[in-house]
């Protein structure tokens, strides 16, 4: 069976930088990967790569067993690629209610007539209230984005995602100035997400990335620096010296 989503060899140069070092990765099919890193390590240029937003130096990229490198973003998501962002794209003005229709609408062809496509195909409705259920977002469905909980706000954000019905889903540290008190609610709802999605994890929260996820990815200068199990990553000596700084003896 092909990945859900693949790399051979990908590079990404910045002039004399390499910000993407012969990356080989596999995602697989209905997995739970996290990839974890130092700062800097070049885990959104990683993602920026995957999504299409930008164009690697060399190297190819797999979605479903399908070569994906020269896609625009636009076409990788309607192949069943989404993803979330570390800082909300959110319209602050608009309700959940207002948001969620519009990713449903505009999946199906609704465009920007979207808000009387909502109002009048029950199917688009019905889903709404699906994913408003999933993301426990029923109770604030009606108030503007920029007035709720900003737990709430990292939650419409995955369920936008959602919305767009992915194969695979990137969720790029979805936790990111999530207060503690609200990232319970968040951790169960990530916890929850259908097994036909594939998720790549990317985050530093490792309460998070433990709960969450069965393999890890360690991403240092660039380049896969080591890969395994969750307790095959945290014991690693090496992961333990580059990621949590601690001075482990070789």
């Amino acid at each position: 069976m092909a990945a859900a989503l693949e790399t051979r060899g990908l590079v990404k140069r910045f002039g004399g930088l390499v910000a993407t070092d012969n990356v080989t990765f596999r995602l697989e099919q209905g997995a739970r990967h996290a990839l974890i890193g130092p700062n800097g390590a070049g885990k959104t240029t990683l993602i920026n790569l995957l999504t299409g937003v930008l164009a690697p130096t060399s190297g190819q990229i797999f979605l479903d067993g399908v070569d994906v490198t020269q896609m625009p973003p636009e076409r990788r998501v309607q192949r069943g690629l989404a993803r979330t962002f570390q800082i909300n794209q959110l319209f602050p003005a608009m309700t959940p209610l207002e948001t969620i229709g519009l990713a449903v609408s505009e999946r199906m062809g609704g465009g920007r007539d979207w808000w009387r496509v909502t109002g009048s195909k029950r199917e688009i409705v019905d889903e709404i209230v699906e994913i408003a259920q999933r993301f426990r977002l029923t109770d604030v469905l009606d108030e503007r984005t920029s007035n709720l909980a900003y737990g709430k706000q990292r939650l419409l954000e995955i369920a936008v995602a959602f919305a767009c019905r992915p194969r695979v889903l990137l969720l790029d540290e979805p936790a990111a100035g999530v207060p503690e008190a609200e990232r319970h609610e968040l951790l169960a709802t990530v916890a929850a997400l259908p097994r036909d999605v594939s998720v790549l994890l990317i985050e530093h929260d490792m309460d998070l990335v433990f709960s969450f996820a069965d393999r890890i990815s360690v991403l240092v200068n660039g380049a896969l620096f080591a890969e395994g199990t969750i307790e095959e990553v945290s014991t690693d000596p090496r992961v333990r010296a580059v990621y949590l700084g601690e001075n482990v003896d070789e």
